[in-house]
């Protein structure tokens, strides 16, 4: 972990061609590092003698010469996002000014921010705990509006407000613990222990609460991967292009015209859908659809939901039937599409799910096949006052241990085992939960959270 008396800074706004670009520092030799590069129209006026939370109009110089007309805003501790002092500079947008700006600070004296060290000294300041400083990455990701409302709770204190309550109760039960192992000559009341093990169970329905929410965070986070398949020409990439809103795939008459795997995202019902647009899963002699459709199987294998597109101006085919087997055992969505044409298209007995009838070039049925999409995946509609504070992969896995570390001190106690045991699966359980918010993490832990970040943030 770097020292905190460094001062840092990094261009904090995407890099390629815009209107405007930023470059932040941040640290306690911030607003020396600009008194040595930035110069005002009344040379004396020095952002160290600025105000905080004021904006001043200058140039940036580099051994004697202009680099770029910019806005510095001055911003002092603690009323920062780092709680130190931050200095940001508007310059104009592209690469080589915002690079140039970046330069001259790194000139006088500030070092190159590594990924996510601005939002990691957010969190060793204090000014956010660890699920906190995960949910600035969330809010930068989010794909979906419900997805940034759930970033927006976290970081907001949602989830750690939970996770405190949680380890509140179990380190009540702990203390009460350690003061019975001081006075072993004091046995455990009755009443006394009923009350302790009421206490665990209900941390444990806490913890399970808490871990029902991994799917949907994950969901919400990440979005889900949807294969669409079927043979060639029954309207895949019709059927993707009406679900993006926009030509994504080229649509043509002659089967294989796609010949590699499509992947985008779209919206759905307020999750973040990845649909992958597969070439036709046939037999091919050309080498090139061959590779298509390697490629094709090998996204199927990992898609999570599949939807499997059906002709029902044609009669079912073999090959529509080795299909229907083969994903009998996957989450699958049936598409009945080109109804807008007479209807041949029979299923057999048994299969399910009910189709969904839709005309890819109309769009007819799309907006119902949206809302199978969300049903199946969700399982109901999604509103942004019902979405609880959401767990990721990482806190899933403390709540886990923590999980079983209680578990263990419920039958101990039940069975009057010693409770120096029943302490220490408790100090376990602490730490486990400890870790959702940063109380208890190691530094390989934090390096490896922030090291996800761009830099910048």
């Amino acid at each position: 972990m770097r020292s905190l008396e460094e001062t840092i800074a990094a261009i904090a706004t995407p890099l390629g061609e815009g209107g405007l670009a930023v470059i932040r520092l941040s640290g306690p030799g911030a607003l020396a590092v600009a008194d040595a590069c930035f110069v005002a129209p009344r040379k004396r006026d020095k952002p160290s003698s600025a105000a905080t939370h004021t904006v001043h109009y200058g140039r940036i110089m580099l051994q004697g010469r202009v680099v770029d007309e910019v806005l510095l805003t001055v911003m002092r501790a603690p009323r920062t996002f780092t709680r130190e002092d931050v200095v940001e500079i508007s310059c104009h947008g592209g690469m080589v000014a915002a690079k140039a700006v970046l330069d001259a600070v790194l000139t006088h004296g500030a070092r190159l921010a590594e990924p996510g060290e601005f939002t990691q000294r957010a969190f060793l300041n204090g000014r956010l705990d660890l699920a906190q400083a995960e949910a600035v990455a969330d809010v930068i990701h989010a794909r979906t509006e419900l997805a940034l409302v759930v970033a927006n709770e976290q970081l907001a204190g949602k989830l750690s407000r939970r996770i405190s309550e949680l380890r509140d109760g179990l380190m009540t039960t702990l203390a009460h613990i350690e003061a019975h192992i001081d006075f072993p000559e004091e046995d455990i009341a009755p009443d006394t222990r009923e009350a302790l093990l009421g206490r665990l169970d209900d941390g444990l329905r806490f913890m399970d609460e808490l871990l029902r929410t991994a799917d949907e965070g994950r969901i919400l986070r990440r979005g889900i991967r949807a294969a669409i398949v079927g043979r060639p020409n029954v309207g895949k990439s019709s059927l993707l292009n009406q679900l993006l809103g926009h030509e994504r795939a080229i649509v043509s008459p002659v089967p294989g015209t796609t010949r590699d795997t499509i992947e985008e995202t779209a919206n759905i019902r307020g999750l973040p859908v990845v649909f992958i647009d597969t070439a036709g899963l046939r037999d091919a002699g050309d080498a090139i659809e061959q590779e298509g459709i390697r490629r094709s199987h090998e996204s199927v294998a990992r898609a999570e939901l599949i939807l499997h597109v059906l002709d029902g101006s044609e009669t079912l085919t073999d090959e529509d039937r080795r299909y229907l087997d083969r994903f009998a055992g996957k989450k699958r969505i049936l598409v009945r599409n080109k109804v807008d044409q007479p209807q041949q298209l029979e299923l057999p007995d048994g299969i399910t799910p009910k189709p969904v009838a839709v005309c890819a070039l109309s769009g007819q049925g799309v907006e119902a096949l949206k809302d199978a999409i969300r049903d199946m995946v969700w399982g109901g509609e999604i509103r942004a006052e019902m979405l609880p504070a959401m767990i990721n992969a990482r806190h899933q896995d403390a709540l886990r241990r923590a999980r079983v570390a209680t578990e263990r001190c419920l039958t101990a106690l039940r069975e009057n085992l010693t409770l120096e045991l029943v302490a220490a699966d408790l100090r376990i359980a602490v730490n486990a939960v400890g870790e959702v918010v940063g109380q208890t993490a190691t530094e390989d832990l934090l390096d490896r959270i922030f090291s996800q970040f761009c830099i910048g943030k």
